[in-house]
């Protein structure tokens, strides 16, 4: 059941993103619309996604059972994912019964649901987490939480060939690196793993920095043996993970030419502008802005 999904491979596009801080201070940013290449498998997930379903595939399960949150971007492409392709989906979820519109998609979607609690959420990291479920679920096969991982990382790794395939179309002959928002860091160490060291690439955290992001970087760069690896790692959660201020409303609201969400791309796109704004890049420089996706999760701060 799970062969047909492994047959999808979406190429994003590569677009100019023509915004006027950019033109003022010389330096040229290219997106890749990861939005854009499915309306509802959309954005990082499905990349993060495609070598966890290959493993259980290879394992034999008939389908997957992953974890998330009530507005869960991953949980909500993997249950797409599972309708359109046909093979069956669990999501195991934090806190406690709740209404959203990601949970009733979810559910539209044909996902079982099981709630875990916040206790018991918190729990998914110790060694023993998945044998219960293992046991009541034998052919289901276990995705960490967001697809991260090796598996996850390797997934993202397309995206360097992606975008120097589309190059010659924008008129670059090259570019000087990559700028892209971090929950868990796989999307990040992916493009590191690809470039492997040729260019940097440059992660917004949009979790304070006590979340892990630079140790789960860290151990997938190594289970990959690169090192050492070429990346850096910027604060750009404004004070926690979906902290929405006034000031990042705004930039969102005027920045017209491109859509973006508060919690992962919003924050990204708005330090790269104060780190332009500083001076950071020389002019002339040409950078990757990779766009997430994450836009069905909006919907949460309506």
């Amino acid at each position: 059941m799970l062969l047909p999904a492994l047959d999808w491979h979406p190429q994003p596009r590569l677009e100019p993103l023509p915004l006027d801080w950019l033109a003022l201070a010389g330096v040229e940013v290219a997106v890749l619309r990861l939005d854009q290449i499915d309306p509802l498998i959309s954005g990082n997930k499905w990349f993060k996604l495609v070598h966890h379903l290959r493993a259980a595939q290879e394992a034999g399960a008939e389908g997957v059972m992953s974890l998330g949150g009530a507005y869960s971007n991953h949980l909500h492409a993997l249950a797409a994912a599972g309708k359109r392709f046909g093979f069956p989906t669990l999501g195991l979820l934090r806190g406690h019964p709740m209404d959203t519109p990601t949970v009733r998609d979810l559910n539209a979607f044909g996902m079982q649901l099981h709630w875990l609690g916040y206790g018991g959420y918190r729990e998914r990291h110790a060694a023993d987490f998945w044998g219960p479920w293992q046991a009541r679920y034998p052919q289901l096969y276990p995705v960490p939480e967001g697809g991260s991982g090796l598996a996850g990382a390797q997934g993202c790794m397309a995206w360097v060939a992606s975008v120097r395939e589309q190059l010659a179309r924008l008129g670059w002959a090259d570019y000087h690196g990559w700028w892209l928002a971090c929950g868990t860091g796989t999307s990040l160490a992916g493009l590191v793993l690809a470039e492997a060291g040729e260019r940097p690439v440059y992660g917004v955290l949009a979790v304070p920095e006590d979340h892990g992001v630079a140790s789960q970087v860290e151990r997938i760069v190594t289970a990959a043996g690169l090192t050492p690896a070429r990346y850096e790692l910027l604060d750009g959660s404004r004070g926690g993970f979906a902290r929405v201020d006034a000031q990042l409303s705004d930039f969102i609201s005027t920045t017209g030419v491109i859509e973006l969400e508060p919690l992962y791309t919003g924050k990204a796109l708005m330090l790269l502008k104060a780190q332009i704004e500083a001076g950071r890049f020389a002019r002339g420089t040409r950078l990757i802005f990779v766009h997430t996706g994450g836009l069905q999760g909006r919907r949460g701060l309506e």
